[in-house]
């Protein structure tokens, strides 16, 4: 199993105690997890996304091992990557999982085409 799968499988544990909707998409070159309909947290190689309030952008880039998501020049407000350095323990999971559901409750929902 890589490191990839463990981190997901890990992901699925955290959210399996959650009374939230959950669901499994494949994207970005990874696994997306959605909660109640919104992208909450994602695994991709070597990393964790996470999305979190766009208004503490600043301080959460300054937390080690997190940085801004870029896709090409783009930064992705509210959207960061933790690598998996930082997410070796249970604590240290819980950290990032737990701050991504908070936000999850205020989040908007992607506009469906």
């Amino acid at each position: 199993m890589s490191d990839n799968e463990k981190l997901a499988d890990r992901v699925r544990e955290f959210l399996a105690a959650s009374t939230n909707k959950i669901e499994e998409k494949k994207m970005f070159g990874g696994i997306c997890f959605m909660v109640n309909g919104k992208m909450c947290v994602g695994v991709r190689p070597e990393r964790l996304m996470v999305r979190l309030d766009p208004g503490k952008s600043d301080d959460v880039a300054e937390e080690e091992g997190c940085g801004q998501m870029t896709m090409g020049n783009k930064i992705m407000k509210g959207y960061f990557f933790v690598n998996s350095d930082m997410l070796k323990t249970r604590k240290q999971l819980e950290y990032w999982m737990t701050k991504a559901l908070a936000y999850n409750k205020f989040a908007k929902p992607s506009k469906k085409k």
